[in-house]
C-alpha cells in the first residue's frame, strides 16, 4: 500500500479517522470515534462526541469523504492555494502554522523533512 501522506505530513494510513473509516463493526467503529473525540478533545480543546467524526478518505482526496476539521484545516487550504502535493514542497516551509503543528504530532515533521530531503 501507499502510504497516503497529508499536506500536513500526517500518514492517512495510520490515522484513528482513516481506521475508523474503514472498520465494518458497527460497534468497534462506534467505540473508535468516541476514543478519536476525547482525544480530539483532549488536544485541541474541543468538544466533540463520537457522532461529530465523521468518516474521512484523506483530506487530499477530491470529492470523497473528508472529517469536518479537514475542511477547516488551514494547513490544508494553504497547501491547496499553493498547489503543493503537500508542505513538503513548499517554498516556505516550514511556516509557523506548520511549525505549531510540529509540536503535536513531531512524525509528521520527519515525513515532511524525508520527502523535502528527496526532492
Amino acid at each position: 500500500m501507499d502510504e497516503q501522506i497529508a499536506c500536513c505530513g500526517l500518514a492517512c494510513h495510520g490515522c484513528p479517522i482513516y481506521l475508523a473509516t474503514r472498520e465494518r463493526d458497527p460497534q468497534k467503529k462506534h467505540e473508535m470515534r468516541a476514543q478519536i473525540a476525547r482525544q480530539v478533545n483532549d488536544l485541541y480543546k474541543e468538544n466533540l462526541s463520537a457522532e461529530d467524526v465523521t468518516d474521512c478518505d484523506g483530506c487530499k482526496t477530491e470529492g470523497g469523504r473528508l472529517f469536518a476539521a479537514s475542511g477547516k484545516c488551514e494547513i490544508r487550504k494553504c497547501a491547496g492555494q499553493k498547489g503543493v502535493e503537500n508542505c513538503a514542497h513548499c517554498n516556505g516551509y516550514a511556516c509557523e502554522r506548520l511549525q505549531k503543528f510540529f509540536v503535536t504530532d513531531p512524525d509528521a515533521k520527519k515525513r515532511l523533512e524525508a520527502i523535502r530531503g528527496a526532492l
